[in-house]
């Protein structure tokens, strides 16, 4: 009996879990003022790149110099008392509680010129880490306070790709391992990621385990919110026994395949399968690399019959 044949490979699999998720940028707020009062000055503009500690908004400040003027006007007034009372002290003119006067009235100057000028330090508002702008949310001349957001300001490189795996997978998952995935936006390019975080808690109802991966992102191809399908590795065979799905029939409950021995009689084996891809399946155990098995017009065949091999081109 005439059969199309296929011989068994040896090829490197990868053990990989399919998943879908979101881009997430590693920082993000809504920036808003310590201080409040009236915009004077807007430096940022929107979707514009900022470095750490740049100056996004500037909240009017003229009342607070005024006070800061004062209060340092307070402070040299009580600097000059206090170096009178020691000079006064040495001549034993005054009392050692007029000097301890003297100088807790010093340290109390200072400290409210100190609390004035963080004050005013805080009228303008910086950035905390370096990133992307996004949309403004107020004008120049609005009231602010500080529960009012001013705009939005996120991270870009790197990036991190999240998503969800069923808790089956947990402990086949853990940093350093790589993630590939291909995003909707972007078709036919793939972007590599370096596993950073696994969530030790499963998240109910859907019993996943959340895992986050480090994208580098130089050129702010991945924005955040944009939708992926993520190929997580995790173990590599590189001497497993490869199949075409078409060698492995199932029977009653169980996968088999039939082999042809070197005298061209067939053998029915039970195999277990492992990996599934694209035209190939991973055959664990039951067939070993080398071995013919029957792809075609196995339906007719006997343990031990002879057969007439034909191999697949």
């Amino acid at each position: 009996m005439p059969v199309e044949v296929a011989v068994a490979k040896s090829e490197t699999v990868i053990d990989e879990i399919q998943a879908t998720g979101t881009v997430e940028a590693v920082q993000s707020i809504e920036l808003r003022p310590e201080a409040e009062g009236r915009l004077v000055q807007i430096y940022v503009r929107e979707g514009s790149v900022v470095g750490r500690g740049a100056p996004l908004f500037k909240i009017d400040d003229q009342a607070l110099r005024a006070q800061v003027a004062r209060a340092e006007a307070e402070r040299d007034l009580a600097q000059q008392a206090l170096t009178r009372t020691r000079q006064l002290l040495q001549q034993n003119a005054t009392s050692a509680s007029e000097l301890e006067r003297a100088e807790a009235t010093a340290r109390s100057t200072q400290a409210s010129l100190d609390l004035l000028q963080l004050s005013l330090t805080r009228t303008t508002v910086r950035a905390p880490f370096g990133g992307a702008a996004g949309r403004g949310l107020v004008s120049l001349g609005d009231y602010v306070t500080p529960q009012r957001p001013l705009i939005s300001l996120q991270t870009y490189d790197p990036q991190r790709a999240v998503f969800q795996v069923p808790e089956r997978f947990a402990d086949r998952v853990r940093n350093g391992q790589r993630v590939q995935f291909n995003v909707a936006a972007l078709p036919g390019k793939t972007f590599t990621g370096v596993v950073d975080f696994v969530d030790p808690v499963v998240q109910l109802p859907g019993r996943t385990v959340l895992v986050k991966a480090s994208v580098p992102n130089p050129r702010r191809e991945l924005q955040a919110g944009m939708f992926i399908e993520a190929s997580l590795a995790t173990a590599t065979r590189p001497n497993a026994v490869v199949v075409p799905e078409d060698a492995v029939l199932t029977s009653l409950n169980q996968r088999v395949t039939w082999v042809v021995l070197p005298d061209n009689k067939v053998d029915r084996r039970e195999v277990t399968i492992g990996v599934r891809r694209s035209g190939f399946v991973e055959i664990t155990e039951g067939v070993k690399a080398g071995e013919k098995v029957v792809v075609g017009g196995a339906e007719r065949l006997q343990p031990g019959a002879p057969v007439m091999p034909v191999e697949r081109k």
